[in-house]
């Protein structure tokens, strides 16, 4: 049986590089969006709270958002387990422009990502 989501649903995400914040980054997603390897059970449409420390920004970004992605243990091609998440809420997007700001030049490569 999965491990249930966290009551609080509050996440601590920390991307330290470009290259894991582009495979992270979820541009397809409508105000942006972010998928975070995880063990832990969410359903689709859950809400959380998340702290984003970002390669580098002094503080953390807090951002909401809800599950709109899951990749299942054992999915093809070897995708990581995780959740995408969709930015929500006033600081959406604020923590999408920095993000695409990081990743400037590389967001229309085809290198694959966590998701696609």
């Amino acid at each position: 049986m999965p491990e249930s989501a966290p009551r609080s649903s509050i996440l601590n995400v920390n991307i330290r590089d470009k290259s894991t914040l582009y495979m992270a980054y979820m541009s397809f997603v409508a105000n942006g969006g972010l998928f975070i390897p995880t063990t832990r059970h969410y359903e689709m449409g859950h809400e959380l709270f998340v702290l984003l420390k970002l390669i580098d920004e002094p503080q953390p970004l807090p951002v909401s958002g809800k599950v709109v992605w899951k990749t299942p243990t054992g999915s093809a091609n070897y995708q990581a387990q995780g959740i995408g998440i969709q930015f929500t809420g006033d600081d959406a997007l604020v923590v999408r422009d920095k993000i695409e700001t990081y990743l400037a030049g590389s967001l229309g490569s085809d290198r694959p990502t966590y998701t696609m």
